[in-house]
């Protein structure tokens, strides 16, 4: 019996082409769907700030926060090493130059003062005597001399009558030559007496001063020693209030020690921190504008540390007429710092975007309102209000400035 064959089925090439069709379809479909869904974000715009491009004078400042201290601060240091046995004054206190602050007790300088003085009663005593020897050697000298000039005197005269005699054939020649012998060593001796009387005075007078030039010498250094001992009271140097002490009863101070600081208050300068991307447009001279109680007070930038500490580096700013009436050191004040004169820019309002795009680009609203697209753009200088911007937008133009931080980095934003 015959058993029935039945064919199997095959794919027609017009399936193949049919599903392949459906496949690019769906694969055409597909991306555009995930195209449109991760280009494009919903955005209700009660959520984010829109602001104008504006364009005018931008004036080109920062507002800094400074704090005001005295004009000038002395810093107290000890002279002489010691330990503290008073303190008359303290800390926050008014003093007026002179004014003894703290007494220091020094053991050793006392006993060095009691051996400059022991030396300088031995230099005194050395020269008293020095003094009596020399004149008494000066009145010997003198008897000496003349004692000596009497001999040669009296020698002159018996040679005279010597020679007169001798002449007359009244004596022989030997007395004649003896008397004229003992003439010539009278006068001799004089001679030696009198050079040796000058001599004696000369080494004696030359004596006498050295002495004398060491005894001052030693004056010298026993007030000099006496200045040190006065030293040990820490004073005053100017008229002002006394800021930081570091001394107690009963510690030591070493030499060169610094113990305190008074701060003179007939003036006040005023010192803030600034951030140091603003390091090269920061100079000298440059002013600033405080606004208080209604009134305004122009300072002038006077220092600039070259310091940066923690990002920031710090300026002294000194009034250049009025003060504040009621200023005080430790006050703090909002300054606002003027870094250029005002020139025509095109500017933004400040915004968070900055934070997210590093001012590269940013949502421009189209000008129907629907929607808002991503634009490269150029900013330059900023102040606490706006950024400058150099390229990238238009005066009028609309722009988002809240942040970015949720929009997904879309480039197109659907306004709602």
């Amino acid at each position: 019996m015959d058993t029935k064959i039945e064919r199997k089925k095959r794919i027609k090439p017009k399936h193949i082409i049919f599903w392949g069709l459906i496949v690019v379809l769906l694969t055409i479909i597909g991306k555009n769907f995930f195209v449109v869904t991760s280009s494009k974000t919903q955005v209700h715009t009660k959520d984010i700030t829109i602001s104008y491009v504006k364009q005018g004078a931008f004036s080109d400042y920062i507002t800094i926060n400074s704090v005001v201290k005295p004009i000038t601060t002395v810093y107290l240091d000890a002279y002489e090493s010691g330990r503290v046995v008073s303190k008359y004054i303290e800390e926050g206190s008014m003093v007026k130059q002179g004014d003894i602050i703290v007494k220091l007790e020094n053991r050793e300088l006392y006993e060095r003062i009691l051996v400059s003085e022991n030396n300088l009663a031995i230099k005194q005593n050395n020269l008293r005597e020095t003094k009596i020897n020399f004149e008494s050697q000066r009145v010997l000298s003198q008897k000496d001399l003349i004692e000596a000039k009497y001999r040669v005197i009296k020698a002159n005269r018996t040679f005279e009558q010597n020679a007169s005699l001798y002449k007359d054939e009244l004596i022989s020649r030997e007395t004649y030559l003896q008397s004229k012998e003992e003439r010539d060593l009278a006068t001799k001796r004089y001679e030696v007496f009198k050079f040796k009387t000058q001599q004696d005075s000369l080494l004696s007078v030359t004596g006498i001063k050295e002495l004398d030039n060491d005894l001052i010498r030693m004056k010298k250094t026993l007030a000099m020693v006496y200045e040190r001992i006065e030293h040990l009271n820490v004073k005053a140097t100017i008229d002002g209030q006394l800021g930081m002490l570091d001394a107690e009863v009963g510690q030591s101070i070493a030499q060169g020690q610094p113990i305190g600081q008074i701060h003179d208050l007939t003036s006040f300068k005023v010192q803030a921190s600034i951030d140091e991307h603003y390091i090269d447009r920061v100079t000298r001279n440059i002013v600033g504008v405080l606004e208080r109680d209604g009134d305004t007070y122009t300072l002038e930038v006077k220092k600039i540390y070259p310091e940066v500490r923690d990002g920031q580096f710090k300026i002294d700013l000194v009034f250049e007429d009025k003060l504040p009436n009621t200023i005080r050191a430790g006050q703090s004040y909002f300054i606002r710092l003027e870094l250029g004169t005002p020139t025509s820019a095109t500017f933004i309002d400040k915004g968070s975007f900055f934070n997210d795009t590093g001012g590269q680009w940013i949502y421009v609203v189209d000008a129907s309102g629907n929607f808002a697209t991503k634009r490269s753009i150029k900013i330059g200088r900023q102040n606490p209000q706006y950024f400058e911007v150099i390229e990238g937008l238009r005066k009028g133009e609309q722009v988002i400035t809240s942040s970015y931080k949720y929009l997904e980095d879309s480039k197109t934003l659907i306004l709602n």
